[in-house]
């Protein structure tokens, strides 16, 4: 009896050894359901705004930002939350939008270490005229991002396109490593 206790013991430790782990956003494991995962962000503060097409859809405050959009995504055919985007205020000026982003950058940097990658260019000409540079961004003429790496996943801090007309928009993109590779999978199935 002694040596079954022993052995129950032993493969309840082993299954906490190699139970997956997930990167967390708020706090919470990017996991579940999305049902499931909409609720947590509804308990950590954020107000519900609807479901569209496997994305659930979120307004609050983060990182010291007032009314960001947050993104829940899963595929239908693959109930699983794999990454969730956050998407701050739009700015009508590119110093402002570069402002958001180099203080967004900063406070990921602390937090997560160097990035792994950073593009932050223009692929047409534009100087210093902040009008050009949201036409460039409005054009798609740009790449500019800042991609984090950890064990447990990929967080890209980005510039985007915002919410009118020559407007952008700073995002932060969190995917999940181990369930970003289960919608990939469900995704190949498909093939």
């Amino acid at each position: 009896m002694k040596k079954l206790l022993t052995l129950v013991v032993c493969l309840i430790m082993m299954g906490g050894i190699y139970a997956q782990q997930h990167l967390t956003f708020k706090g919470v494991p990017i996991d579940g359901t999305l049902k499931d995962y909409t609720q947590a962000m509804k308990e950590a503060g954020f107000h519900y705004e609807g479901t569209d097409d496997g994305v659930s859809i979120l307004s609050g405050d983060f990182a010291g930002y007032k009314n960001v959009m947050i993104g829940v995504y899963t595929l239908t055919s693959c109930d699983v939350v794999s990454h969730i985007a956050v998407i701050f205020p739009s700015n009508s000026t590119w110093s402002a939008l570069q402002n958001d982003y180099e203080h967004l950058k900063e406070m990921m940097t602390k937090k997560y270490g160097k990035p792994k990658d950073v593009v932050e260019k223009f692929t047409t000409y534009v100087g210093d005229d902040s009008g050009l540079r949201l036409h460039a961004l409005r054009d798609g003429e740009y790449e500019w991002y800042s991609q984090y790496e950890t064990d447990l996943g990929t967080i890209r801090l980005t510039i985007g396109k915002g919410t009118s007309y020559l407007t952008g928009c700073a995002a932060l993109i969190y995917q999940d490593k181990a369930n970003a590779e289960i919608v990939n999978n469900s995704a190949i199935d498909d093939l």
